[in-house]
């Protein structure tokens, strides 16, 4: 079918693209840390430093029950040599799926840097404790909010989910810590991460780390464009 909207096409074809790439010349892994996550933190610092706006929202990407991929954008909540961690209510659509196959993929893109990261791993469940004390870090309505939302069900009628906004403020009122057991923190423990330097050239520069499964050793490898 031929295309009906040919000037949308257009304006799409004409947007800039890879205004924040470098030469190739200058996009360099050299000294890039051995371990994925020291290399990540530098990148998310610098991200930091060059004020890119939330340099800390990733996309989120898991398998429901019929194999179709569902991605979403969620917040970053830490790094360390466990993985990247976020945090979803146990019973929401993304907690589900999680729980059914634990094999998900992060994205962050910082166009700003004409960077990204990719990174495929397995999600596990951190301790309860440090689900409960991430669940308490939260300001109290986005607490409110975390408890009172059937998350993806379909809304019938507005004045539902305000009944259900009082509902939850009130028992959080009475218990600071209603909500903990619903509440879930994984980390991403890696076995591939891309770190992917736009240039504009477009020879972008591409640098892969890889867990050996056997050795439990990390390869660093140059992929190419």
């Amino acid at each position: 079918m031929a295309d009906s909207n040919p000037s949308l096409r257009t304006l799409i074809r004409n947007l800039k693209v890879l205004q924040g790439s470098q030469d190739a010349a200058d996009a360099s892994f050299d000294g890039f840390p051995d371990l994925p996550h020291e290399a990540f933190k530098i990148w998310l610092l610098n991200a930091i430093d060059q004020c890119v706006p939330e340099p800390h929202a990733m996309t989120v990407s898991t398998v429901d029950q019929d194999g179709w991929p569902d991605a979403r954008v969620l917040i970053l909540k830490n790094v360390d040599s466990r993985g990247w961690h976020f945090a979803v209510k146990a019973d929401s659509p993304k907690g589900r799926q999680i729980e059914s196959n634990n094999r998900v993929a992060l994205t962050f893109y910082w166009p700003q840097l004409a960077r990204q990261v990719r990174i495929q791993g397995n999600a596990v469940a951190l301790p309860e404790a440090e689900c409960s004390e991430d669940f308490d870090a939260r300001p109290f309505e986005s607490k409110v909010s975390a408890l009172a939302s059937k998350q993806s069900q379909v809304l019938e009628a507005p004045s539902d989910l305000s009944d259900r906004i009082t509902e939850a403020r009130a028992l959080l009122e009475k218990d600071p810590k209603g909500g903990q057991l619903g509440w879930k923190v994984y980390a991403v423990q890696p076995t591939n991460v891309e770190f992917w330097q736009g240039s504009k050239d477009r020879l972008h520069r591409r640098l892969q780390y890889k867990l050996d499964p056997n050795e439990r050793e990390w390869k660093k490898q140059a992929l190419w464009p």
